[in-house]
């Protein structure tokens, strides 16, 4: 199947999950904390919705196409041209949780090339809540689809053309952990008073999408880590086909079998940015 076909196909599953979502968000309810930082991934279940979440997507991926499984569940060594589908848990799980609308459902999929390294070639990212599906394929360009009460509207996306940091407007990610959320205010107080405005709202799978767009001209967050490749994988095909880019901190291609810092710009401003970030 076509990529462009299928990830337009993917994108149905993530809107028929992501209504789901919705509903339990919806739904009257005591407020529940966060989940601890200490508590391990697949031990972070926000309200019950997650497991339900991916089971639902999985089961319908594998009716679209199974291809080689699931990331989660790969074999240690994977043969050229085996692809495996990537399902994140809901991404901005404290945004769910607080009734804030910025939350996502997302899915990739990653190949292997010849050299055994793992690529994603399709990313879905769904915002229920906003009505905003942002979809990509490689080299088939990305697209925004917003849902309205007067039918679907698809767009091409672009980045944004500002040329400088002064007068940019900057978003970043931060974490549980108070020494990685420490390397990224430390990187938002170098640059304060350049751009027009520095925004942290989140999640990392929309922040990226909003540079993709341009609504942000920039993106920065210290030490991904493997539970957030699914969200973050989503987010930077979108990057990619928009013609945005998408690097670690030093300038070397984003690594998904290990911990990332990664920045997402428009591409003009990052040569400016990029020494705050070293």
């Amino acid at each position: 199947m076509d990529l462009r076909v299928l990830a337009l196909k993917v994108a149905d599953v993530t809107q028929d999950a992501g209504n789901r979502a919705l509903r339990d968000q919806l739904a009257p309810r005591d407020l529940v904390a966060a989940p601890a930082p200490s508590m391990p991934q697949d031990e972070q279940v926000t309200l019950n919705v997650d497991e339900r979440l991916i089971r639902f997507i999985e089961n319908r991926l594998t009716y679209l196409d199974p291809f080689d499984g699931f990331w989660r569940t790969r074999p240690e060594v994977c043969e050229p041209g085996s692809r495996f589908w990537c399902v994140s848990r809901i991404d901005g799980a404290i945004n769910f949780m607080r009734s804030m609308a910025e939350w996502t459902v997302t899915v990739s999929l990653f190949e292997f090339d010849e050299d055994g390294s793992a690529q994603p070639i399709l990313g879905v990212v769904h915002a229920p809540a906003l009505g905003l599906t942002y979809l990509a394929a490689k080299e088939k360009g990305a697209i925004r689809i917003r849902h309205t009460a007067a039918g679907d509207r698809r767009e091409k996306i672009m980045p944004s053309t500002t040329g400088e940091l002064k007068g940019s407007v900057v978003c970043y990610g931060m974490s549980y952990f108070p020494e990685e959320s420490k390397r990224a205010l430390d990187v938002v107080a170098a640059i304060a008073g350049k751009p027009a405005d520095i925004k942290r709202v989140g999640p990392t799978s929309l922040d990226l999408c909003k540079v993709a767009d341009g609504t942000y001209d920039a993106y920065f967050e210290p030490d991904l880590h493997q539970w957030d490749v699914p969200a973050v994988s989503a987010g930077a095909v979108v990057v990619c086909e928009a013609q945005s880019t998408l690097r670690q901190w030093n300038g070397d291609m984003i690594h998904w079998r290990q911990e990332n810092d990664v920045v997402a710009s428009n591409g003009l401003i990052i040569d400016e940015l990029a020494p705050y970030l070293s």
